[in-house]
């Protein structure tokens, strides 16, 4: 996934799934393209500092517990470092409010995600 237009396609992809888990208030499919040994960790959350859940068990737990709550834009380039795809970001409702998420890719699915909020 080298090209600029596969990633670009992959990260639009993504957020499209996360925004369409929201509306339905259901990640289970937004989850399936996780690897079951993927790492979700979540940087300068507000009022909580981070969070990490690894593994499946642990990343459905958290997304049932705390589902986010509002949809999310592309806010600026799309980058490609390695097997890594960067995509910053702005929350629907509070476009100010931005952050970045940092995606590695497997043949199998996302094996990491860390978003770090700015």
């Amino acid at each position: 996934m080298s090209e600029p237009a596969a990633v670009s396609d992959f990260a639009e992809q993504h957020v499209a799934a996360f925004n369409a888990a929201v509306m339905a208030g259901d990640f289970a499919a937004f989850l399936d393209g996780f690897t079951d040994d993927a790492v979700i960790r979540f940087e300068n959350v507000p009022g909580a500092g981070s969070l990490e859940y690894s593994g499946r068990p642990a990343y459905q737990a958290a997304y049932a517990e705390q589902p986010p709550d509002d949809q999310l834009e592309i806010a600026g380039t799309v980058e490609h470092q390695g097997s890594d795809v960067i995509i910053p970001f702005a929350w629907r409702r509070d476009p100010g409010s931005r952050g970045i998420m940092r995606l590695t890719r497997r043949d199998e699915g996302i094996s990491k995600l860390t978003v770090t909020f700015l």
